[in-house]
């Protein structure tokens, strides 16, 4: 039988890596939060790889972390590898990624929750949601209890109507095993929201002992480790190995043979798969001139024999995994321990969303994670933190919080899914931003810690810490500008071996450090007053010394779009009555809803002309106003 069970301010619905951060955010701005969950034990589940980071991932953690997230700080205190991808290219996409022990970070987090002052986390299927006549918000678990809240969180992944798919398989269920959250679905449609099909995938998972290390390729961590969080106080250290294989021709020609098994190919999966993490089958056919694919093998932690093959996500049926597996060096005797599938899932289409996260017809209500059309773990905690923060802000009553792309990849990334939607889930990437060399995982820091402690999830500790890096930089930057360097056979023969001119006469330590064949630690010899700093400080100076002019070109760009970023548009703006502007233009504003007039300028269908409709409509608006 049905009862009032309690109230609260802000419910948030799952506590995958959306959820969490949704929760926290609430919870840390004063906010009387409650976090739902199907299952306590898979808070924080790694479902698909275990890991954290990654090209343009590691961004967005680091930036979570600058604002006063956990995803960053649970991720360091779990590491079992870890390392700095593309280092061989410029500083802009130098990306952190950490294996992770899956279970740990799991347990992290959900005790995390747990210790959390404002939260209660429980566990329970939410069944139905409404919108009562006050405004405030019903959900009702599959136990009959209601609750109220003034603003609701949706963070449900990939369990909104759950179907996995395995060959000729097919059966309802959430990731990993779990219940689908199949009757939430069905209340969220009668709602209203605007829902469609989407799909992932996971690949096997085998047993350490049955692979042959002999023929792989072993991958070590970083000698020199940067953790994710600039507040990090545990030692992170590399535990274990990953390793490198490779499909073949036998490989191909199985899957080739067996491709009538595949669901996807088949015809009975409906939803769209992720683009850029494609299973083994799709990459096969749309790389049909390969003849061979590379292959991670990873831990999934310390005290379990799981380990992830990345990169043979697949859905054919059991036994061709098996044997395909079975095809690849080093792999030749392994054994199963959970087998790889597709899973279909309902999300919401993100252009129904304002900035905010939250919806534009149902006041209070927001989405985040996968639920808004992701895809990953780092994008679902990067959502579920600014859906938390501006769910708070709304109860509050503050201004919501609205990341400019050009200042974040969280920014670019919420921008995007408003603002243009997604056909297929949607992955960051450092080339979605347009400013990525301002945008760096190294300076996340020094963008965003200023917003986090004005927002107050920054404590004042760690803002004075931050401040003193500040002064550490600067005082260290005018040191290098005055340092001279005298020539001499010694730095001549070190110049020439860079194949970079020699000196004639005395340079200053910062014109040498804007050499690209040259950096601090070459230079270490003829720094004879350099100071003992943290890394992390002379990485800033040289970075800000290198690449002095490119930065201020591309901060002269963000300036100009700056101009149209203030130009703001009213939520109740009617662009059907805006004379000039053309019908798709209106239909698409109507639609979306453009935060300001640089937001609509990327909206797909706007024109240049109607952006100049909607300029010359606020300039007249202005005037009338005055």
């Amino acid at each position: 039988m049905e009862y009032f069970a309690r109230k609260y301010q802000v419910i948030v619905i799952g506590a995958g890596h959306a959820g969490i951060e949704a929760g926290l955010a609430s919870a840390r701005l004063g906010c009387e939060t409650c976090v739902f969950t199907i299952n306590l034990d898979w808070v924080g589940n790694m479902a698909c790889n275990p890991s954290i980071g990654g090209t343009s991932k590691g961004h967005l953690v680091r930036e979570i972390d600058a604002l006063g997230g956990e995803m960053g700080k649970a991720a360091d205190a779990n590491t079992l590898q870890s390392r700095i991808l593309n280092l061989g290219k410029g500083p802009a996409v130098h990306s952190l990624r950490a294996q992770i022990d899956r279970r740990l970070y799991s347990d992290y987090m959900k005790h995390v929750l747990e210790l959390q002052d404002n939260i209660d986390l429980r566990q329970a299927e939410i069944v139905d949601i409404k919108q009562l006549k006050d405004g405030t918000w019903q959900v009702k678990t599959h136990l009959e209890a209601v609750y109220t809240a003034d603003c609701v969180i949706l963070a449900t992944g990939t369990f909104l109507a759950g179907k996995v798919y395995v060959g000729d398989v097919s059966y309802e269920s959430g990731p990993d095993g779990m219940f689908p959250a199949k009757k939430l679905g069905e209340s969220l449609k009668v709602l209203g929201l605007p829902t469609r099909r989407f799909k992932t995938g996971t690949p096997s998972r085998v047993n350490r002992k049955t692979v042959d290390f002999s023929k792989l390729e072993i991958q070590e961590g970083d000698e020199h480790i940067v953790p994710f969080s600039f507040d990090c106080e545990c030692e992170v250290r590399n535990k274990l190995p990953c390793h490198i294989t490779y499909t073949n021709l036998e490989t191909k020609e199985i899957i080739l043979n067996n491709l009538h098994r595949s669901p996807l190919y088949g015809g009975k999966i409906d939803g769209v798969g992720p683009r850029y993490c494609p299973s083994i089958e799709d990459k096969i056919v749309r790389f049909a001139e390969k003849e061979r694919h590379q292959i991670f093998i990873e831990p999934c932690g310390e005290n379990t024999e799981e380990m992830y093959l990345q990169g043979l996500s697949s859905s054919l049926p059991e036994d061709v995994q098996l044997k395909f597996i079975r095809s690849i060096p080093g792999l030749e005797n392994a054994e199963t321990m959970r087998t790889a599938y597709a899973i279909e899932y309902d999300c919401v289409d993100p252009l129904s969303l304002k900035s905010s996260l939250e919806f534009n017809d149902f006041s209070g209500l927001f989405g985040a994670g996968q639920f808004n059309g992701s895809s990953g773990y780092e994008e679902a905690a990067a959502q579920g933190l600014v859906a938390g923060i501006n769910a708070a802000h709304k109860i509050l009553g503050k201004e919501p919080l609205i990341l400019e792309r050009s200042g974040s990849y969280i920014g670019t990334l919420i921008d995007d899914l408003v603002t243009k939607g997604c056909s297929d889930p949607y992955r960051m990437m450092t080339s979605r931003s347009e400013y990525r060399l301002l945008l760096r995982q190294d300076n996340a820091d020094r963008r965003l810690t200023p917003i986090g402690y004005e927002i107050g999830l920054i404590s004042e500790e760690r803002y004075q810490k931050y401040l003193h890096k500040l002064e550490l930089i600067d005082i260290e930057k005018k040191r290098v500008q005055s340092t001279v360097v005298a020539p001499s056979q010694a730095i001549n023969s070190l110049l020439v071996s860079r194949e970079t001119s020699a000196l004639n006469t005395g340079v200053r330590l910062s014109e040498l450090l804007k050499r690209p064949q040259l950096n601090y630690d070459l230079l270490t010899d003829f720094d004879t007053e350099r100071p003992p700093l943290p890394r992390e400080i002379f990485e800033q100076v040289e970075i800000d010394i290198k690449y002095e002019g490119y930065i201020r070109r591309q901060q002269a760009q963000v300036d100009e779009m700056h101009r149209l970023e203030v130009k703001k548009l009213p939520d109740d703006t009617d662009y059907n009555s805006i004379h000039g502007l053309r019908l798709e233009a209106r239909e698409k504003l109507s639609k979306i809803r453009p935060h300001n007039i640089g937001q609509a300028s990327r909206i797909s269908g706007v024109s240049p002309s109607d952006i100049s409709v909607l300029l010359i409509y606020l300039e007249k608006e202005c005037r009338n106003d005055k």
